[in-house]
C-alpha cells in the first residue's frame, strides 16, 4: 500500500492550526484577506472579512453601551432609594416613640410605594397597643428563623392575614426586627404587592436588610424596659 493512500484527509481543524501557528502565512499571502468573503450576519449577501470584523466591532460597542447605560441607570435608582431610606429613617428618629408603629407603616407605604403594609411587635411596655394583637407562637417563631428577609409567594404566609386586604397579596417581603444584629426578633415587618415579581426570590435583598435594620432600632424603644 502507497504512503499516499495512508494519508488521512486534511480536515478543518488541520486548516485552523496551521494558521494559528503560522502567524505570518498572512503576511506572505495578504492577497487572500482582501478576496476573503463571508456571510453577511444579517442577511444572506456576502462581504469582506475587513467589513465582517468591523460588524463584529460595531455590535459589540452596541453592547457595551447597553451595558453602560443600564449601569448608569441601576446607580441612579439605587441613589433615590437611598435617599428614600434616608428620609424614613430622619423622619422616624424625630417622631415620638408613640407615633413611631403608624408612621414606620405609612412612610413605608408612601416612600417606596409598597401597596400594602403591616407591622406586629411582641415584648413590648403596651401589649394593649394594636400593633401588639394578632401575634401567634408560629409567627414568633418564624421570625426568629428570618437572618435575611424573605421574599417571594404569600401563600402559607400566617402573617398575610394583618394586611388591610390580604387576598390581594401575590407577594410579600417579611423582614424580623431586632433591637440590634444578633438579637432576638421582638417584631415583623410584612410588605405585600399585587404584583407577583414585586418581591421574588431573585431580587436583591440589601435594601430591605437596612430597612429592617433601622425599624428594628427605632422601635426598640416600645419594649419591655430592662429590669
Amino acid at each position: 500500500m502507497s504512503n499516499t493512500s495512508q494519508m488521512a484527509p486534511i480536515t478543518e481543524d488541520d486548516i485552523a492550526n496551521y494558521l494559528a501557528n503560522t502567524p505570518d502565512f498572512f503576511e506572505r499571502h495578504a492577497e487572500l484577506l482582501a478576496a476573503v468573503q463571508l456571510t453577511h450576519p444579517h442577511s444572506q449577501r456576502a462581504v469582506s472579512l475587513q467589513e465582517r470584523q468591523a460588524l463584529m466591532l460595531r455590535e459589540k460597542i452596541k453592547s457595551l453601551e447597553h451595558r453602560i447605560m443600564d449601569m448608569i441607570r441601576h446607580g441612579h435608582e439605587n441613589m433615590v432609594l437611598t435617599d428614600k431610606l434616608h428620609r424614613w429613617a430622619c423622619d422616624m428618629l424625630a417622631a415620638p416613640a408613640a407615633e413611631l408603629p403608624v408612621l414606620a407603616v405609612e412612610n413605608i407605604r408612601e416612600l417606596f410605594q409598597v401597596p400594602q403594609v403591616a407591622l406586629r411587635l411582641w415584648d413590648v411596655a403596651d401589649s394593649s397597643a394594636a400593633y401588639a394583637q394578632g401575634v401567634s407562637e408560629a409567627v414568633r417563631t418564624h421570625a426568629a428563623t428570618l437572618e435575611t428577609p424573605y421574599v417571594g409567594p404569600s401563600q402559607e404566609v400566617e402573617a398575610v392575614q394583618w394586611l388591610e386586604a390580604p387576598a390581594q397579596a401575590a407577594s410579600v417581603a417579611l423582614m424580623a426586627l431586632r433591637p440590634a444584629p444578633g438579637q432576638d426578633a421582638f417584631g415583623l415587618l410584612v410588605l405585600a404587592s399585587p404584583d407577583a415579581q414585586r418581591f421574588n426570590s431573585q431580587m436583591g435583598t440589601e435594601l430591605l436588610e437596612r430597612l429592617a435594620q433601622l425599624a428594628g432600632a427605632a422601635l426598640s424603644v416600645l419594649r419591655h424596659s430592662p429590669h
